[in-house]
């Protein structure tokens, strides 16, 4: 891999029943030897429970945090951000489920309304033209409302095994442009 993600611990933080063997997060969580975010029920989603475990998994790291969400895992995050503030170096954001639609599952209704408060930590989203669980202009409103930049993936379904991104090598170019936006502001932030 050409890119440098030295110098931060990643955790993946999986969507509603987890991401299986051959789903990205599970490739990237090997490459990247991140910690997978361990929930007590992937099937029977509880708010306070993924928050409690994401919060053990980033009390558990010994570097500035990187979580890389995928579908319900986003709402996770933008949930975690408004319970616990600024404890997150960064997240990657990739087709968040829009859990407010009128067909989301009855599953995932914990997780409505997502919270509407700009993140308290560089992200970025990146999200599909074509994705069933959130149409084009509810992915743009949570960028806008999460006040994190937008990156679209054309004709790209949901960024799933069932889209075909299995390794999804492509994808770390994102991930490499969130790492250089965090060592960016932490720079000026030592110059100012």
């Amino acid at each position: 891999m050409a890119h440098d993600f030295s110098g931060f611990d990643y955790i993946i933080q999986p969507g509603w029943n987890n991401s299986g063997p051959e789903h990205w997060q599970s490739h990237w969580q090997q490459t990247l030897a991140a910690t997978r975010v361990a929930n007590h029920d992937w099937q029977t989603p509880q708010l306070d429970d993924w928050l409690a475990a994401l919060d053990a998994a980033v009390a558990a790291a010994t570097q500035p945090v990187i979580v890389i969400a995928h579908s319900l895992g986003c709402a996770a995050v933008a949930h975690y951000a408004a319970r616990y503030g600024n404890r997150l170096a960064g997240a990657l954001l990739v087709a968040p489920a829009d859990v407010e639609r009128a067909s989301a599952p009855a599953a995932l209704q914990p997780f409505a309304p997502l919270p509407e408060e700009a993140l308290p930590f560089p992200a970025r989203v990146v999200a599909s033209d074509s994705d069933p669980f959130s149409l084009p202009l509810r992915s743009a409103r949570m960028a806008a409302l999460w006040q994190s930049p937008l990156h679209w993936l054309r004709d790209a379904g949901h960024v799933n095994t069932a889209s075909g991104h299995t390794r999804w090598q492509d994808g770390f170019t994102h991930l490499a442009a969130l790492v250089a936006d965090i060592r960016r502001q932490r720079q000026a932030s030592r110059c100012a």
